[in-house]
């Protein structure tokens, strides 16, 4: 089933498998991709100055999905993610990145 992202609450949209997932960068969320991954504000450097892994942005998509399809790993997001493109991961990626240097 798939669900659809409320921008008004920070939401994005990232199509999986043919299936549209929703990214929310909650608090939590954002806690959990930063203890992986560094300060948040060095990622959104990193992503400004095009030197964002593909792995980093995979870590910070698993961390802010909602409602995880079953037999959805974080392997298999990263798969789905590079098998379509990154150009097509760029809409939910910017809209992340601009809520965490935004907040709510």
């Amino acid at each position: 089933m798939s669900a659809v992202a409320n921008p008004v609450r920070g939401e994005a949209s990232l199509r999986v498998a043919g299936e549209m997932l929703v990214l929310r960068p909650s608090f939590a969320a954002l806690v959990a991709a930063e203890g992986e991954l560094g300060p948040l504000f060095a990622l959104v450097e990193r992503a400004a100055e095009g030197r964002l892994a593909l792995g980093e942005m995979v870590a910070l998509f698993w961390h802010c999905l909602c409602d995880r399809p079953a037999g959805l790993t974080r392997e298999g997001l990263g798969e789905a993610v590079a098998a379509q493109g990154l150009t097509a991961a760029m809409p939910a990626l910017r809209l992340l990145l601009g809520q965490i240097m935004a907040g709510r």
